[in-house]
């Protein structure tokens, strides 16, 4: 029978198939493969003996936590108190999509705003350059969004993670790190991963892709993930351009003309700079 795991404790995993759950072990020679089933991942068990038999191929992987499978990541951006930052968020939208993972923004803190103009022309910008974005008091939306899919909650510490699952569903009466410590990030805390079911999909949250830097990248998979430049880049000069120093670069024409938000480059130079360093 196929299952998802949806929680992990110590050497014991949940399973979920049909609405029903059956907490199981893994087969013995597991261990011998190196074969090591996670949060997310569809498996083949035995529900009689309560067994897993078998892992089926993953179309992703994220190590923290560990979590396979996901469908979305929802990055959760402060438009106050933490106060908006793009470098962030660029840089979980570049790592996010090279995970193969699809990123959707949920701008938070939105009412804080004394004045919204600045903040709708960023909302107005990510959505014409085909990102989905949400604002947290949106959540008839959100909760379709959420429908039938597993995603991750990321954003940095105090962006309204517990606060916006609480407003979708308000049985899940999460405090503030509430989310976290299921996951084994609390202190004195067991080592817990799970996804917690809401609006007909699963969710786990993470602090995730913002502790993870770009070893594993290139230039290219910088510039790739900036779809804006990428799908640009035919009309360049050069078609390898990387759109710094070279001359006849469309992106920086557009860029000065204000078509490209100067954020979202400065952005794209910092983070191709920090890959140039740690190559030297």
């Amino acid at each position: 029978m196929k299952a998802r795991i949806i929680k992990l404790i110590s050497n014991k995993w949940t399973v979920q198939c049909d609405n029903k759950r059956y907490e199981c072990k893994c087969i013995g020679k597991f261990r011998y493969q190196k074969i090591s089933p996670v949060v997310g991942d569809m498996v083949e068990i035995d529900e009689n003996k309560n067994l897993i038999l078998k892992v089926l191929p993953r179309k992703n992987f994220l190590i923290r936590p560990p979590i396979a499978n996901v469908d979305q990541a929802i990055i959760l951006v402060s438009c106050k108190a933490p106060d908006f930052s793009s470098n962030l968020l660029d840089k979980m939208l570049v790592i996010i999509e090279y995970n193969n993972i699809k990123p959707v923004i949920c701008f938070t803190k939105y009412d804080l705003l004394d004045d919204t103009k600045k903040m709708d022309e960023i909302i107005k910008y990510y959505k014409s350059i085909g990102y989905d974005v949400y604002i947290n008091n949106e959540l008839d939306d959100i909760k379709e969004m959420l429908n039938g899919k597993l995603s991750v909650l990321t954003g940095q510490t105090g962006v309204g993670k517990s606060s916006l699952l609480n407003s979708i569903n308000p049985y899940l009466k999460l405090k503030t790190g509430e989310i976290s410590k299921a996951l084994g990030r609390g202190r004195h805390t067991t080592r817990c991963t799970q996804l917690l079911e809401v609006e007909g999909g699963l969710v786990a949250d993470t602090p995730g892709f913002s502790s993870i830097d770009f070893s594993s990248m290139d230039k290219m998979d910088i510039m790739t993930n900036f779809p804006e430049f990428y799908e640009r880049i035919d009309k360049c000069k050069y078609k390898d351009c990387i759109h710094i120093k070279e001359d006849g670069c469309y992106i920086k024409q557009l860029v000065e003309n204000g078509k490209i938000l100067s954020s979202r480059y400065e952005n794209y130079k910092k983070f191709i700079e920090e890959i140039s360093k740690k190559r030297r």
